[in-house]
């Protein structure tokens, strides 16, 4: 199927309609947070379905919708992070737990943010060779081992409040990751804290904090991507219905997986993420999916 390219930006989401980008709103907003990659079931699902792919500029927009989730779910932690930071700074302690969080946060999205701006053209041109479901389908073999053996490996006795600006750079370097589809912003950061032994639920929730700037970077560039190839009202109507609605579901997997992960481990993603990339690969290899 021919792609939509507007400027090379592809805007393969315009032609799906209000309707099918609702029902990719929903699987993005659940699989954006959780450790199992969206950008995997972003093509994953629609060629499943037989719709054509939404493009990259889709999945990078709609870190718009998880940006909304993750701060409204984590307001006290995003407000007391913001007020705390700044009132430690006026007063010079920065030894201050608050100030130390932000920094961590800051350190952490220096890697990505490097890579992202060297890589961009790679990763969200038309027809990018890292959207190849093969491609998918092995970074997901990959993430599943890594998670295994974090699992294995893992003491989970540490908290956020005991977090080091080491434990933040090497969770940033991990996060760099994400850039390639089938990885998880989410689950390459999670199974870092894992590495460094903090709690699960700890490394969810040190997951969700350290990635707030790299998600509003990179959701506001793609946003000012489009709005520079010349994105029409219904072009731009059509991604504000995926937003809303991955908004939503977003909000409620932050939830789901904060208390999945408080009574069980993460086995169950290792499984899921480990079979779909299996699938892929034999899909890809037997022709099943296009």
């Amino acid at each position: 199927m021919a792609l939509a390219c507007t400027l090379g930006i592809d805007t393969g989401f315009v032609e799906l309609g209000y309707a099918k980008v609702a029902v990719l709103g929903v699987v993005q907003g659940i699989t954006e947070l959780l450790p199992i990659s969206s950008t995997a079931h972003m093509r994953f699902v629609p060629a499943l379905l037989g719709w054509r792919d939404p493009g990259s500029a889709f999945s990078a927009a709609m870190q718009m919708a998880a940006l909304a989730a993750v701060v409204s779910y984590f307001w006290k932690d995003v407000r007391a992070v913001t007020v705390g930071s700044i009132s430690a700074t006026l007063r010079r302690d920065f030894g201050d737990y608050q100030f130390r969080l932000a920094a961590a946060i800051v350190l952490a999205t220096i890697p990505i943010g490097i890579a992202g701006l060297a890589l961009s053209k790679l990763l969200n041109t038309c027809g990018s060779p890292l959207r190849g479901l093969s491609v998918i389908g092995a970074a997901c073999i990959v993430m599943a081992l890594l998670m295994a053996v974090a699992e294995l490996t893992s003491r989970f006795d540490r908290r956020v409040e005991n977090m080091r600006l080491r434990d933040a750079l090497l969770v940033g370097l991990a996060q760099v990751g994400a850039l390639i589809p089938g990885v998880s912003r989410s689950g390459s950061t999670l199974t870092a804290a894992l590495f460094l032994n903090f709690r699960r639920e700890e490394a969810a929730r040190f997951s969700f904090l350290l990635g707030l700037p790299a998600i509003a970077l990179a959701g506001l560039k793609e946003v000012y991507e489009l709005h520079k190839a010349g994105l029409d009202a219904h072009g731009w109507a059509v991604l504000a219905v995926g937003i809303v609605v991955a908004a939503i579901s977003a909000f409620f997997a932050v939830w789901g997986l904060l208390r999945f992960l408080e009574r069980f481990s993460s086995w169950p993603f290792v499984i899921y993420r480990g079979v779909m990339g299996v699938y892929l690969l034999a899909a890809v290899a037997f022709g099943w999916l296009a």
